[in-house]
Order: structure tokens, then sequence, then C-alpha cells
């Protein structure tokens, strides 16, 4: 009769066995995107949607993977919500998005001086959803300045007002000079709607027949989840205990029906403050 495993040899066991499983699925996700192009941003939260696939994304900001989709220049792409919302010819892959539900950390403006006093906003312009949520939450406090392109990211120079995204948002937040006042707008959304914000989603060119390309992207995001520890343990942004509260608290890779709600609440208010014609997104599985 075998005599029950020990603990630690259990564990161990265990732990072999994982990163097995973590070997095959990274094998299978090896060249498996060809023939379609596919683009990403750079940024840390976006690490775990493509988890395996990092040789054959072409990594770029927002607002340039936006322009690479209008010119068909990639097939899908992790872009930008209002993208999607604002031209109305990209399908939006369902199940998955950045989104966060209050406090984000990496999408904020930078305030000197009271919000109220606002006249011009420097927005990232790497940016598209963040400056349209930055100008809705202030408006929806009847604050409606001008809005222009950040210049630069050197802090030292930074305006009076000035929205950041993504690791640039982050290295101010955590590591920049602090004579500026932090305005979390995942937790200014929250606060307005109670709702989540989804930020990002994988929007796919209509016409294709990518049904392959949709099953290797929930695979990529999958395999993501699988190794979130792996993600946290082994980056080296910024310390692990802001990767794990990062990745565990802040930020989430679900789009379900509450994320969708917050989603139909951005739309409203698109078409309240935003003067330009929002498109409803088509969901495909």
């Amino acid at each position: 009769m075998l005599e029950p495993e020990a603990a630690s040899d259990l564990a161990r066991r265990m732990e072999k066995e994982q990163r097995a499983q973590a070997r095959q699925q990274e094998s299978d996700l090896e060249e498996s995107l060809a023939p379609f192009r596919v683009g990403s941003v750079g940024a840390l939260n976006a690490v775990p949607l493509t988890r395996g696939l990092e040789d054959q994304v072409i990594f770029a900001t927002p607002s340039k993977l936006a322009e690479m989709l209008r010119v068909d220049a990639l097939d899908a792409a992790l872009v930008s919500i209002v993208e999607v919302l604002f031209t109305g010819r990209y399908d939006l892959l369902d199940g998955i998005a950045v989104a966060c539900l209050g406090e984000v950390r990496s999408v904020l403006l930078a305030h000197r001086k009271p919000l109220e006093e606002a006249q011009v906003v420097y927005c990232d312009p790497a940016s598209l959803t963040s400056a349209e949520l930055v100008r809705i939450l202030l408006a929806e406090r009847g604050i409606r300045p001008r809005f222009e392109k950040l210049s630069s990211y050197d802090f030292a120079q930074l305006p009076d007002y000035a929205m950041l995204i993504g690791d640039t948002a982050l290295d101010l937040a955590l590591q920049g000079p602090r004579e500026h006042q932090i305005w979390d707008l995942g937790a200014a959304w929250h606060e307005l709607t109670g709702l989540p914000f989804v930020f990002a989603g994988w929007a796919l060119r209509r016409g294709l027949d990518n049904a392959p390309l949709r099953r290797k992207l929930r695979e990529a995001k999958e395999f993501g989840m699988d190794t979130l520890e792996s993600i946290i343990q082994n980056r080296t942004e910024y310390t692990l205990e802001f990767r794990r509260d990062y990745f565990g608290w802040h930020i989430h890779y679900h789009l379900g029906s509450d994320e969708k709600r917050g989603l139909a609440r951005f739309i409203e208010l698109l078409r309240k403050h935003s003067g330009r014609e929002v498109f409803e997104p088509r969901f495909v599985a």
C-alpha cells in the first residue's frame, strides 16, 4: 500500500505540474496569430491580455493603435474604448476588457490648483478614452476648461492641470515630485455612477473571418489570468507590493453585465458632453 504523500512533496509536485501546464499553454500560443496583425499597448495594465503572444504583437500607444486600425494596418487591437464608440466600424470582443471598479491608480488628473479653477487641462497625447473621461467628470461638476495636448512628460515642468495615463501616471504617482494633488479618474467615475469603467477592449475589423483570432485572444487572456501570480512576481515595474495591489484590486479584465452598464452610462454622458456621434458597440463572442 502506498504511503500518504507528504504535504511538502505534494506542494512541490503541484507546482511542477502547474509550471508544465503553463509551458504547454505558452507553446500552444506560439505562432498562433498569423496571418492576423494585432496591436496592443505596452503598459503594465495590458500585460495579462497578451500573455504568450508578446513576440507576435505590435506595441504602440492607444492613439497610435487607433490610427493603425483606421488605415487597416491592423486587424485587431487592444484599443481605447472611444475608438470603437466614435467610429462604429469595429466589433468588440465580448468578455474581455481593461476596466476598473473604483480607484485605478494609472489614470489621473494631476492638479496644482483646485479643480474648480481649471481653465486649461493638458492631456496625455497617448490618451483617447481618458481625455473624454476627464472632460465628462469635470463637466458633470460644472467645470468646462479648454483641453490641449501635453507637450512634455517632464514632471518638473508639468502644468497646473495635467491628465496622465498608464505607466507615466504611475511614475508620477509613485515616484515623481508631488507638487500636484492626484485626482484618480477611476475613483471619480465610481463616485459619480457607482459603476465600473471600461478603458479598453479588443477592437476587431469587421468583414474578416477572424474566429481563430478571437479564440486565440481569449486563450491569451485565460493564460494571463492563470499565470497572474507569475506576472506579479517576475515583472520589474515598481515594487512587488504595488504590483500585487494593482493587479489584485485596481485593474480587472472581465467585460460582463456590470461593465456593460458602465459602458452604457459612459455612452450616455459622451452624447451629452462630447458633441460627437456615438455608436452602440457590437459585441462578438
